[in-house]
């Protein structure tokens, strides 16, 4: 089977350059820095080469997705788009090479008859940055992408490639999958496929509070259950997938785009009318409206964010997730500009030591502030109501936790701290965040 064509989002590394410096911005513009130089090895080799030869402080970018300042540095930074595409199969065992965007695998996957077990909202990604975040899906049953890791190759500040699997050093495989590019260079990854399979979806609206109700049972009643709460409505809605048992194809256009854009106009013009515009959505809304969709799961899993945003996103323990999200919408519309919907998803257990699920089934409730729009609240209001309810945080989305807390939520933190003080005795691997982060003095 042919692969579908891919067309490379927006990359990461801009050629913006000036008589005086390199600039390197994320996604949403919020975190940008002035590099020494941006790097774009072509192979494992050449990786290994440039972490021999430079003694400089070294980041790897993939989409720049993270909110967080995971890639800012002085130093250099390291593009892994070069090293993409699948390198080998064995069965559902699937050799990919690190810098391989998500939208790309998936295709190429589809190609083979296989599939990714689950994928998350957006595939920009890098699998390499997709892996070192811990970024997820949903699913009460869907483990984050990185669980089903069974292999990866390694290249070390020192210049080697070190090489861990579930037969071959488990314990370290669990350590270096979520490690947010401090232990080393990721370059390629062995990750556990299965056979390709299509999806129907329905999305609904219900009153917010039949949503909270009835989330935990749609939520084991569906192989993936999300929702959505529609700020200053009363309203959320709720999107579930399952297995199709036809094959039938149906790809409405999707009505993201045009619902935020519906929901800033009240924003806008109704913010100061906080019950108006409660009382303005509420005869807008039609609560029998209903979308069904049926295609490939990759087709539907991920999809197109053109409104570019800044999130903040926590993972609390599944039985608190309904408590947690209850006290978050509270907190958002204390204040009057909030727009963009809240998501809530469900996410299994995992064994990687830096993982939000290390050990704990969890959901995660993520807010949202379109990007050049105020953002801090996103940070400041919500993140008390995180700690209250032992929040980790998505490593690649905003937070407030410190190096203090992380010990209390993450069993084998104090491991990963000796295990990269090991790899990388001189920071290299480093920036302030992650200095700041793992408490290592400058």
């Amino acid at each position: 089977m042919p692969v579908e064509p891919f067309t490379p989002p927006t990359p990461a590394l801009p050629p913006q350059t000036s008589a005086q410096a390199l600039t390197w911005q994320n996604w949403s513009g919020i975190q940008t820095c002035q590099p020494q130089a941006i790097q774009s090895p072509a192979d494992e080799a050449a990786v290994l080469q440039l972490l021999t030869n430079s003694q400089s402080p070294v980041r790897c970018v993939g989409a720049g997705h993270s909110f967080t300042t995971l890639v800012p540095t002085p130093g250099q930074i390291v593009s892994l788009d070069s090293l993409s595409g699948i390198a080998g199969q064995d069965g559902a065992l699937v050799r990919i090479q690190a810098g391989t965007r998500l939208a790309q695998l998936a295709r190429e996957l589809d190609a083979r008859g296989l599939a990714m077990h689950n994928q998350p909202d957006i595939d920009a990604q890098s699998l390499a940055g997709a892996i070192s975040t811990a970024t997820h899906g949903t699913g009460m049953t869907l483990p984050a992408l990185h669980a089903k890791v069974k292999a990866l190759r390694l290249a070390t500040p020192s210049g080697q490639i070190v090489e861990y699997s579930e037969q071959r050093l488990p314990e370290l495989l669990q350590a270096a999958k979520v490690s947010l590019g401090s232990l080393g260079i990721l370059t390629e990854m062995t990750l556990e496929a299965v056979p390709a399979y299509r999806l129907r979806r329905k999305v609904w609206l219900l009153p917010v509070q039949d949503m909270l109700d009835q989330a935990p049972q749609l939520a084991r009643q569906h192989r993936h259950f999300e929702f959505y709460y529609l700020p200053f409505t009363g309203y959320a809605a709720a999107i579930t997938h399952d297995i199709a048992t036809s094959a039938e194809q149906l790809r409405p256009d999707s009505g993201d785009e045009a619902m935020l854009h519906s929901l800033k106009q009240l924003r806008d013009r109704l913010g100061r009318f906080p019950e108006l515009r409660r009382w303005i959505a509420k005869k807008l809304i039609n609560p029998a409206q209903q979308e069904t969709a049926q295609d490939q799961s990759w087709k539907l899993l991920s999809t197109s964010r053109p409104t570019r945003f800044n999130e903040s996103e926590c993972h609390v323990p599944q039985e608190a997730g309904i408590a947690c999200v209850r006290e978050v919408i509270q907190r958002l519309e204390q204040r009057n500009d909030v727009y963009f919907p809240l998501e809530f998803r469900f996410v299994q257990e995992d064994d990687a030591w830096l993982s939000p699920f290390y050990q704990r089934a969890s959901c995660s409730v993520a807010v949202h502030a379109a990007a050049g729009e105020a953002w801090r609240y996103l940070v400041d209001d919500i993140a008390p109501v995180f700690r209250r309810y032992e929040g980790r945080p998505h490593w690649g989305k905003l937070h407030a936790h410190q190096a203090g807390d992380f010990a209390a939520l993450y069993p084998r933190w104090k491991d990963f701290l000796a295990l990269r003080q090991e790899y990388d005795p001189a920071g290299r691997m480093l920036n302030p965040h992650l200095r700041q982060i793992f408490g290592v003095q400058s």
